[in-house]
């Protein structure tokens, strides 16, 4: 988050003073957390403790990224502060990686290993008659669904995210160059097709629920369908934030060709999203 080209104003890492935003953050998580656990039991106050929660950890962000870019303004941040928030991003993709590798790996065992196994039982060593195995399967107790066609709304998704990395990388360009217009119309750009993104999956999802069957009760083809799509869908809906955080800052001047990490950081995490959604759609919709 700093200019490389400029000695480094010491020769320590800058700590902070005290924050209260940690622990803040701390009892937010757990309002939120409880409130869900009673209101999946069906209490009433849980609603609250969700909302409440919810409202505590947008105050944190707001208010502690505020502080982080308060103090990269004022020139506070030296290569010391710039290295370790990349390597800090790089773990963070990392984890994310391997957040998605378990979803993954768990689609492979059913199709390859669980599957295959329980339909090549003979009729008199299963309980599930007529049951053979093949993918998509419902498993041999969910509900009968029609899958999700590939060549619909998921190929229009994959062009709308495909194009976003192209136009984020064209406004990353553009701020290397200092040419702030291009910045920021790639930068508009990337988050509406984002939101477009957003939108066509949203009726994806009632098209899936209403008129094909598909829903979680559809065995292990909807428990894996929604699992991946859903949480590759909050990962774009946080994306799409964190870019309009970022085309906030460039309209506000924030940025220069060669102290703009944060933009980096945020381009990482887009072109992350990217990649897993072309897996997604091969290994879900298409094969």
């Amino acid at each position: 988050m700093t200019d490389h080209s400029l000695p480094a104003a010491r020769t320590h890492y800058y700590v902070p003073g005290a924050s209260h935003y940690s622990v803040l953050l701390s009892v937010s998580i757990f309002f939120l957390a409880a409130g869900f656990i009673l209101r999946i039991n069906e209490v009433p106050q849980g609603l609250w403790g969700m909302v409440l929660g919810a409202l505590g950890i947008l105050y944190v962000l707001v208010g502690w990224f505020g502080e982080l870019i308060g103090e990269n303004l004022r020139g506070i941040y030296t290569r010391w502060e710039d290295r370790s928030y990349r390597i800090g991003m790089v773990w963070f993709i990392f984890s994310e990686v391997m957040f998605f590798s378990c979803f993954f790996g768990a689609l492979f065992y059913l199709r390859r290993i669980a599957l295959p196994e329980l339909g090549s039982y003979s009729a008199d060593l299963t309980p599930y008659s007529g049951f053979t195995g093949a993918w998509p399967s419902s498993g041999p107790l969910g509900n009968a669904f029609t899958p999700m066609a590939a060549w619909g709304v998921p190929a229009i998704n994959t062009l709308l995210l495909l194009t976003s990395g192209a136009t984020l990388t064209w406004a990353h360009f553009g701020l290397l160059k200092n040419k702030r217009a291009q910045l920021n119309i790639g930068l508009a750009l990337t988050v509406a097709l984002g939101l477009s993104f957003m939108v066509l999956q949203a009726a994806e999802y009632m098209h899936a629920y209403d008129e094909l069957g598909l829903t979680l009760g559809a065995g292990v083809y909807g428990a894996t369908f929604f699992i991946l799509t859903g949480f590759h869908g909050l990962h774009v809906t946080l994306g799409s934030i964190m870019l309009l955080v970022m085309l906030g800052r460039g309209l506000s001047g924030h940025f220069s060709s060669k102290d703009h990490f944060a933009f980096e950081a945020v381009a990482w995490y887009w072109h992350f999203v990217d990649v897993v959604w072309l897996l997604l759609f091969i290994f879900v919709y298409w094969l």
